[in-house]
Formats: structure tokens, C-alpha cells, sequence
């Protein structure tokens, strides 16, 4: 199951960065995850300050 972005998020850019498949971009106001890409590793949860990225 992929991970989401939570509203949480303060579009800090560290997440978008850490994606090993690069599923992440910056949304109209936080950054979004394309489930379809998605590998399920978490990494963009590691580094978020926010705890925004969660696994759904």
C-alpha cells in the first residue's frame, strides 16, 4: 500500500528528495506521493520533520 502526504505537510521538499523512484511532487499546497510508483519504503517518512508521510 503507498504512502500519503498528510496535511501536515510544510512543502520543506526534504521527502521529494529521498524518493528512491521519485513519486513525489509538489502539489498546489503540500507534496503528493503518485500511488502508482510508490514502492512502500518509507524513506520519505524518515526525513520528514513533520511526520506528514504516512502508509495507507
Amino acid at each position: 500500500m503507498a504512502y500519503q502526504i498528510s496535511d501536515e505537510c510544510i512543502m520543506c521538499g526534504a521527502c521529494e528528495g529521498e524518493c528512491p523512484v521519485s513519486a513525489i511532487s509538489s502539489g498546489a499546497d503540500k507534496y503528493v506521493i503518485d500511488a502508482d510508483t510508490c514502492i512502500d519504503c518509507g524513506a520519505c517518512a524518515g526525513v520528514c520533520p513533520v511526520s506528514a508521510p504516512n502508509a495507507q
